[in-house]
Parts: structure tokens; C-alpha cells; sequence
């Protein structure tokens, strides 16, 4: 997906102001060759320092999330097969986004050490950055309770493969700062920040997992404080700043206590956008205040998926600066592991169902509104 690259306004136009009449344009284009001073310069400011360049005009760009994405099962066999489509077709929603983003769920990595007394743990071989690439994800997170699976050495291993990828990945790091270091790009004159955290680690690895001053390891949101101190540091240079968390209860389908607190912090410290999954099914979103939240993603790209399970989309927001301007919801059902989209009613039905999610979360459907202390 291209991003916008500014474009440096040249002063070739003081030229072609003069060109009105042939001859003085003839005398400029001599002077000029001659390295003479030109009739027209830059003005100065007040202070006497020419003015600066201007800056690029933001216009609206789209960005697409989609949630939990391992490599399980018969998903190993598709990444083996051919990573580039590994996802399958919706790849193609994912592409038509300015940036797409989704929670990688897994250590990267074919070796390491399982997590002690883990009953679910998860790795993929680096191609896995390679199907997302080819899917058009441009960032994922891996702060999340499986980023770990393989311990340290897995740690190693992720490390070392997205190293090699240069596929951008938030949320894990060879120390603290790493670990809670934003991505940053610019979209359509927009410098996007995006910080990756977990709010959910099993209790018995969250000192191993969480990454703290030389030691690498995963951005947790647990602390709190460092999360949003994190937040108001990207607030300060970005035009949107994007929080994407693993949050929630299993198979629970209001937010929890933790999400509902932590979401209005992160707003109110400078959060856009907060955005995140883990519960396996699909959460509520809309606004809360003038950000926008999302409690659940659900499943996406998933070996093991039922009814309720199965079911998945794409959020699609449209942002300008600090202002998402329009939801979209893209809803598919997991067939073979993969999200495939819906068409005619199913889809109407389905699109209508996400809205209605959003009934016990506080959010509200328009921008400056919502409430976390209320039930919407």
C-alpha cells in the first residue's frame, strides 16, 4: 500500500509570474543564467528567517483491522503451500485500505522452548510475515498472550525474522522501549502513530512476558502508566495515534471492567483510535467522546472456529488528523480457517447484527458521544 510521500513545492513559479511580456521573460531566464539574483524571492517573517515549507494538506485515508491470526492446523498447510494466499479472498478487502492492520497471534518461529504447563501454544515460521504482507496488512501487533509461547528463545527467533522481514511489528521488542515503540507512517499528509500493547498474559508469565527496561519481551498494558505515557508521547508529533490491544473475557460479549476502564485513559491521553480483540467472538464498537473504540475483533484467520466463533469482518475507518469520520463493518464467516466475505442479505443481516453489539458497551454511534459508565 503506498504511502503519501510530501511533495516539495518548488519556487519555479516566481519565474513564470514574469513571463507575461516575452522580454522580460527573456531577461530573467539570462540573469538566472548567469547566477544573478532573482527579481522574486521567498519572503521572509517577521523574525527575518525565510518561510517554512508548508506543510503537506491532510486529506481523509482508510485503515482496515481485522482480529486474531495464527497458523494452525490446516493454516500451516495453506502458509506452506503458497504464502501470498495463505489469507485468501479477504486479501482483496484488506488491499482496497490505505493501511490494514490485524493481531498476530503466534511466535514467529520453527524452534524455542514451549511455555511450561501451557495448554495452547502457537508458532508459525517467518513465511507468516510473509502471507500478511501479501494480504496487504502493512503492521500487525504481537502483544498478546501467545506472542510468548516459545519463551525467550522464541522471543529470539520472532525477533530475528522480522528483522529480516522489515514487516513492521508492535507490541514486542529486545527491550522496554522497543517493545512499546510506535509504528509510524504518513497517509495522505497524515503522520499516523500506531502502539501495540496486551492487557491479557497469563498470570504465572507476566514477569517472564512483559517486557521492562534491557529485557525484551511484550508492551504490557497492565501498566498502565507506561502505556499511556507512551500515548501522550506519540500524541505530541502524530496527526492520528492508533492503540491496538489484547483485551477482553473469552466468549464474553460485553466489555469487561479492565477494557471499560482503560479505554477512556487512553482517549483522554490521546488515543484516536483503540482498537483490539482476544475474547474470540465479536465485541461493540463506536465513539467515546471524539475517539473511537472497538472491544472485539474476534477471530480472523483462525483453525478452529464455530457458529459463533466463525464469525468475522473487517473494520474499516476513515480518519482526517484526529477526526474518524465513518465506520464500515465488511462482515465474513471463517471457512477453512480463512475469512470469507458475505454477499446479499447475509451480509445485510450481518452488517445489522455487528451495530447492535455495540447495545452494552457505552459507546455511541456518532462522534462526541459515549459514555463508559453507561450501558449505550
Amino acid at each position: 500500500m503506498d504511502t503519501y510521500i510530501p511533495r516539495r513545492l518548488g519556487v519555479a513559479t516566481a519565474i513564470a509570474l514574469s513571463c507575461v511580456l516575452v522580454s522580460a521573460c527573456s531577461t530573467t531566464a539570462e540573469s538566472s543564467a548567469q547566477g544573478s539574483t532573482p527579481d522574486v524571492v521567498e519572503k521572509p517573517t517577521a523574525s527575518g528567517e525565510p518561510a517554512p515549507t508548508p506543510t503537506p494538506e491532510r486529506r481523509p485515508y482508510t485503515i482496515s483491522f481485522g482480529g486474531d491470526v495464527h497458523f494452525e492446523g490446516v493454516l500451516r498447510s495453506r502458509l506452506d503451500a503458497n504464502p501470498r494466499t495463505a489469507l485468501g479472498p479477504i486479501a482483496k478487502v484488506l488491499s482496497r485500505s490505505d493501511l490494514a492492520m490485524v493481531n498476530l497471534e503466534t511466535a514467529i518461529t520453527t524452534g524455542g522452548t514451549k511455555a511450561p504447563g501451557k495448554q495452547y501454544t502457537f508458532r508459525a515460521p517467518a513465511s507468516a510475515l510473509t502471507a500478511l504482507k501479501a494480504a496487504g496488512v502493512d503492521v500487525a501487533s504481537m502483544a498478546n498472550n501467545h506472542g510468548m509461547d516459545y519463551m525467550e528463545s522464541g522471543l529470539a527467533d520472532s525477533l530475528a525474522a522480522i528483522r529480516r522481514s522489515k514487516f513492521p511489528i508492535v507490541g514486542v521488542g529486545r527491550n522496554e522501549a522497543e517493545a512499546y515503540k510506535p509504528w509510524r507512517t504518513t497517509v495522505n499528509g497524515n503522520r499516523v502513530a500506531v502502539i501495540g500493547a496486551t492487557q491479557v498474559l497469563d498470570s504465572e508469565f507476566i514477569q517472564a512476558w512483559t517486557a521492562a527496561g534491557d529485557k525484551g519481551g511484550l508492551a504490557s498494558a497492565k501498566n498502565e502508566a507506561r502505556l499511556i505515557q507512551e500515548v501522550r508521547r506519540a500524541r505530541k508529533n502524530s496527526d492520528t495515534v492508533i492503540v491496538h490491544l489484547h483485551w477482553g473475557t473469552e466468549l464474553q460479549k460485553c466489555p469487561n471492567e479492565a477494557q471499560r476502564g482503560l479505554a477512556p485513559k487512553l482517549v483522554a491521553a490521546g488515543a484516536d483510535v483503540v482498537v483490539g480483540g482476544h475474547a474470540h467472538i465479536l465485541l461493540g464498537g463506536g465513539y467515546l467522546k471524539n475517539g473511537y473504540v472497538n472491544y472485539g475483533m474476534g477471530n480472523f484467520v483462525f483453525y478452529n472456529s464455530g457458529p459463533e466463533t466463525g464469525r468475522t469482518g473487517v473494520l474499516t475507518l476513515t480518519i482526517n488528523g484526529r477526526k474518524v469520520l465513518k465506520d464500515q463493518w465488511t462482515p465474513a464467516t471463517i471457512q477453512g480457517g480463512v475469512p470469507v466475505p458475505l454477499t446479499g442479505a447475509n451480509r445485510q443481516q450481518a452488517v445489522t447484527g455487528w451495530k447492535a453489539l455495540r447495545g452494552c458497551t457505552g459507546l455511541a454511534a456518532k462522534p462526541g458521544q459515549g459514555d463508559p459508565e453507561q450501558n449505550g
